[in-house]
């Protein structure tokens, strides 16, 4: 119960609830001004519509991304009003052009997610005007109501950024932490024996798809503003201080890799798994508790402090008897080292200032550190080149083009012969809504679709049946548009849940009758899920197991890259903090890239899908493969000790070499020469030793890791050679 009353918290004070308010006040206010006080209804709408499209593209990012997106999004909503005003006198102008804009809009894609918005943006401009009984010299005054409606939610966006500038950034940092959490908790279910490792592997690697998400957002809104990062007194400075310690509290977890499996069989009768593992949860819970109170902007509890719960483990590990079923509890202790460090990460969080820290000696000196900061963020440019690149069918994009295009078409001409009411555009909008660019995600969406709006249609229906004081009738009209607005970038089932009765109601208030707008609904739901899953599936298709290839090359080229960080450091060459947390962004982004398109692979056809159980074992060999590195890399990157001996740096060299045939084999072009010794590991025999026993115990165990991370890259590149 606390947890889930936890998540209501989170979601009350994150910006898709306030983004929510945002837009039904916008939408809502001109509205209801020229319905009850003008009595120009139609001028309510179209300002109406003006705000919500103008809404799709407000999604959280930098200031001038934020204000160039919106105004773009007005000029093209206006212009396609226009055009839209004029098509719709003709049957045949208007199938013209709604296939020519759904494919020129769907072709934004190219450019970015925000871009794509402002596309989905003009597609529903086309979509809700096709339809209206406009005369000719009123054209340009609905196209103009409809540009100041998006302008006045343009207005309304911006002043709230100004007034509050930083607060998208609090809320996308608490959103991360909270996914951090999440991640923490998936860890400590290793350790409970109740639990199917190979179940916590696969729901590891989802999360950490959702981590990396929730982390790019942040680093686009802090490291894109100059506000944030040249700032030496400031709340921004604040937050990237707090997002930088997050990003290495999440490196720490992430690098709590042991033998799970290894680890039940050997201790899990002895019951101090299972007591590790409520540990673990108490740190989930404390972190929870951090990004909260930066969602909620308010005070930080006290430290954390475990110290009795860690005497008291530290006991019964001292008192557990060796066994040979146990062997050495050495593990245990390691354990729990790595939560106590844990624990102090966690509590540097608390200590961090709010907001006005303290400059740092560098900053003090004038020293500025926003180049480095800006290169941990893509830059997306608008070219258009890059548009005429992807009109080829070698372009994801321009398949995806094509396809929406072709299945607006069919539904406008579905829609023009056989019309099941007034409200015929309910087809291609359900079309626009459900087709994306991914077959997975377009059979979500449609599953969600369809679920959403009868379970909304029945919830409407109960409504509008049993009550009939317009007064509550309205109230819950709101509270359902403020869900749709709310719920639409969270939970999209959810939302058409919220939808469908608010359009209900609506329509219930025009004098629509009830029974006609349900059926119709419904219907129209069927018939634009139909066609977009026809077409997601049978019109140029691009099919996950298609491009796995790409998203394994990348994540070798970042394991490769990532590696050589390491083996540079133990080499005696200086690497430097910035150098090392880029190869590490780029193999998590890379990783999760991966991870992402196999999610969708395992929702395509049966017959489409391919090497499902290779691809999962090379995503938890790699994530084992970055955890061990990052183990290693937080102990002696920047050492000043002397650089190692062969002993150390040969299982290394072994590794990258292995790693560069695995990348050869997914890209010919690459070549590479295996070093003398490394084809004996690979055909089963013994490592070789690489620490003698008159090293340190410290050296001992890096000499253990390192063969470890060698028989890591041989697994990886014997998956590999599976799949190519």
């Amino acid at each position: 119960m606390a947890h889930l009353l936890r998540s209501v918290r989170y979601f009350l004070f994150s910006h898709y609830f306030s983004d929510g308010l945002r837009t039904t006040a916008a939408i809502l206010l001109p509205a209801l001004y020229f319905f009850r006080v003008q009595n120009l209804p139609d001028w309510g709408l179209m300002l109406g519509l003006g705000a919500l499209s103008a809404s799709i593209t407000d999604s959280p990012g930098p200031l001038v991304h934020k204000r160039n997106g919106l105004l773009i999004c007005c000029g093209f909503s206006f212009l396609t009003a226009i055009l839209t005003g004029y098509a719709r006198l003709n049957p045949w102008t208007l199938g013209l052009e709604i296939g020519l804009l759904s494919f020129f809009f769907a072709l934004f894609n190219v450019y970015g997610n925000r871009a794509a918005a402002v596309g989905s943006a003009g597609m529903l401009i086309m979509i809700l005007m096709m339809d209206r009984p406009l005369p000719i010299s009123s054209i340009w005054l609905h196209a103009g109501l409809i540009l100041i409606g998006g302008v006045w939610y343009t207005a309304i966006s911006l002043a709230f950024r100004q007034f509050r500038p930083y607060r998208q950034a609090q809320q996308a940092l608490a959103e991360c932490i909270h996914e951090i959490a999440d991640f923490l908790r998936i860890k400590a279910d290793f350790y409970d024996g109740r639990t199917n490792l190979d179940d916590d592997y696969r729901r590891l690697v989802a999360q950490h798809v959702t981590v990396s998400e929730k982390q790019d957002v942040v680093r686009e809104l802090l490291f894109k503003s100059r506000r944030m990062v040249e700032e030496t007194t400031s709340e921004g400075r604040a937050l990237v201080l707090t997002f930088s310690e997050v990003v290495d509290l999440y490196e720490q977890i992430s690098a709590m890799y042991y033998d799970y499996h290894s680890l039940r069989e050997r201790f899990g009768a002895t019951g101090l798994l299972n007591e590790i593992a409520r540990l673990i949860r108490r740190l989930v819970g404390e972190l929870d508790a951090i990004g909260l109170s930066i969602q909620e902007n308010g005070t930080r509890q006290a430290p954390l402090d475990i110290s009795a719960e860690f005497t008291q483990l530290y006991a019964q590990i001292d008192n557990l008897t060796v066994s040979e079923q146990t062997g050495n509890p050495l593990v245990l202790k390691r354990i729990l080292v790595s939560i106590r460090q844990l624990t102090e990460r966690i509590n540097t969080l608390l200590k961090l200032p709010v907001d006005t820290p303290e400059p740092s000696e560098q900053e003090a000196k004038g020293e500025t550190t926003s180049f480095d900061y800006t290169r941990f963020v893509s830059h997306q440019p608008i070219q258009l080149s890059q548009l005429r690149d992807n009109l080829t069918l070698s372009s994801t994009t321009f398949r995806y083009a094509l396809r929406m295009a072709i299945a607006c078409l069919v539904g406008y001409l579905i829609a023009t012969l056989w019309s099941s009411g007034h409200h015929t555009y309910w087809i291609l909008l359900t079309i626009t809504v459900i087709l994306k660019p991914a077959y997975a995600l377009t059979q979500q969406r449609n599953r969600d679709r369809l679920l959403g709006t009868l379970a909304g249609g029945l919830l409407g229906v109960v409504l509008l049946l049993t009550i009939t004081n317009t007064t509550v009738l309205f109230v819950f009209m709101v509270l359902f548009m403020l869900g749709t607005y709310s719920l639409q970038r969270w939970n999209y089932i959810t939302m058409v849940m919220c939808v469908t009765p608010f359009v209900l109601i609506l329509l219930h208030f025009m004098g629509v009758g009830l029974r006609e707008v349900v059926e119709e609904r419904v219907l129209d739901t069927i018939v634009g899920g139909l066609i977009a899953l026809g077409a997601s599936y049978g019109l140029f298709p691009r099919w996950e197991s298609d491009q796995v290839a790409n998203h394994l090359r990348d994540v070798l080229q970042a394991d490769l890259q990532y590696l050589q960080k390491l083996a540079d450091s133990l080499s005696g060459k200086p690497v430097s903090v910035i150098e090392y947390k880029l190869s590490r962004k780029e193999l998590y982004v890379q990783s999760a890239n991966l991870s992402a398109a196999f999610e969708r692979m395992l929702s395509e056809p049966k017959s489409k899908q391919s090497h499902q159980q290779d691809l999962l074992e090379f995503a938890v060999l790699n994530h084992i493969f970055a955890s061990n590195i990052a183990t290693i890399a937080t102990n002696t990157l920047n050492r000043e000790n002397p650089a190692l001996g062969s002993q150390f740096l040969r299982p290394l060299r072994r590794s990258v070499a292995y790693l560069q045939d695995a990348l050869a084999q997914i890209d010919p072009q690459k070549r590479v020469t295996i070093p003398d010794g490394a084809e004996a590991h690979e055909s089963g025999t013994t490592l070789p030793e690489t620490a003698s026993p008159s090293l340190l115990a410290d050296e001992q165990l890096l000499g253990e890791q390192l063969q470890f991370i060698q028989k890591l890259t041989v697994d990886m590149k014997r998956v590999i050679s599976e799949i190519a």
